[in-house]
């Protein structure tokens, strides 16, 4: 992930709108839960917030109104930026399994704002829309921001890897999505352009590999994508796998001020090892040719590393998660992972290293969106970071 896309995806982040935060009949035994009255019953099935069946705090009933739409307030917990929060409204609308029994992806829109205690703060707005019953998809974003970072150099053996720079990014700009289903195969194949003009400003001194303090950047670029979708949910997979290559091309000629190369390529695989036992499995690699400005470079994106702060020419991750529904709606998660950077694919020099780990908990918010929700602490180079998910911690639009 670069500087730009990080500020537009903080809006996928922050706008799953199920923040209904709890427990469900938590001093209840199993026994008395199977005892349940009719009454109660009748009180859980007029309720927006509790699942007839099981009588626990749920979303979905409300969720299910066509026209309704939740208000959001979010905390954002991204060690790059610092504690903060988003707010905004979010619409989602359910779509029923298509012809074939494919479970289809829900129509999503978001706007909103965001805000943390380094200063950093945006406005936002994004749709995602299935089209043709789930033939044709399309993705819009748009966002405005100033964001606080640190640069921390590109690829091993810098100054700024432990003497980070601090800067800012303002950029403003968008992009569009289309994808289109290949037969009836899992396969998806599109085109992205994306256009944005970004004010970057560095505190004090300006790296050498960048040569200005203050400069105005813009890019402009087209990038194919194709996408290999067989995941048996949108938000918490339990099974399938995810491939997502893209391979952008950024020129003068369509908007931008530079002419640079990015091909970035993800891999996530769901394994259910029992049925209440799932195995994640994620790789991404990515990789920068040209006058990429620094803040497009490819960086390592695990939980418990400050965004942005390992980027390279090159890049490589790993990371495994293992989450354990252990009772009833709960869920308990496991996670590790690596990452490598480097300048130079010849000669692999890969002296940025980074070693990840930590524990989460989860809460099946909305069962028939098969929503999870909950908290990570991830372990990095530096201090503890928390993290609030909804859905997976590899979710991906």
């Amino acid at each position: 992930m670069n500087s730009w896309t990080y500020v537009c995806r903080l809006w996928v982040l922050a706008c799953l709108p199920f923040l209904f935060g709890g427990v469900g009949r938590a001093g209840e035994s199993a026994s008395s839960a199977t005892t349940t009255t009719t009454n109660e019953t009748k009180e859980a099935k007029g309720s927006k917030f509790r699942d007839p069946e099981d009588g626990w705090l749920d979303g979905s009933q409300f969720l299910d109104q066509v026209y309704g739409f939740v208000p959001l307030l979010m905390p954002i917990t991204e060690p790059a930026v610092g504690y903060g929060v988003a707010g905004g409204l979010i619409f989602i609308t359910r779509r029923p399994p298509g012809e074939d029994g494919r479970p289809q992806r829900p129509d999503m829109t978001a706007v909103g704002g965001l805000g943390t205690q380094n200063g950093t703060w945006g406005v936002f707005a994004g749709n995602t829309t299935t089209w043709l019953d789930d033939r044709l998809v399309t993705l819009v974003g748009m966002c405005y921001a100033s964001v606080n970072l640190d640069y921390h150099g590109i690829g091993g053996d810098s100054f700024f890897n432990r003497h980070p720079e601090g800067y800012n990014l303002q950029p403003l700009g968008g992009g569009v999505e289309v994808r289109y289903r290949l037969g009836n195969s899992p396969v998806m194949a599109g085109v992205r352009y994306a256009m944005a003009s970004t004010q970057v400003s560095f505190e004090h001194q300006a790296p050498v590999e960048i040569g200005q303090r203050e400069f105005e950047s813009r890019i402009g670029g087209l990038t194919p994508v194709l996408v290999v979708d067989t995941r048996d949910n949108f938000f918490t997979p339990s099974k399938g796998m995810l491939i997502n290559a893209e391979a952008g091309l950024y020129s003068e000629a369509l908007g931008g001020d530079s002419e640079f190369q990015r091909i970035m390529l993800t891999g996530i695989y769901y394994i259910p090892i029992a049925k209440t036992l799932t195995l994640g499995l994620r790789a991404d690699t990515g990789m920068s040719f040209g006058r990429t400005p620094f803040y497009m470079r490819p960086s390592i994106t695990l939980r418990g590393v400050a965004a942005l702060s390992y980027q390279g020419q090159e890049m490589a991750q790993l990371e495994t998660e293992l989450r354990w529904q252990f009772w009833k709606r709960y869920s308990l998660v496991g996670f590790t992972g690596g990452g490598v950077v480097w300048n130079n694919l010849e000669r692999f020099k890969s002296d940025r290293t980074v070693l990840t780990g930590g524990v989460g908990l989860r809460y099946e918010i909305a069962r028939k969106y098969g929503l999870h929700m909950g908290i990570d602490v991830a372990f990095g180079p530096s201090d503890p970071a928390l993290y609030v998910q909804f859905g997976s911690a590899w979710f991906r639009p």
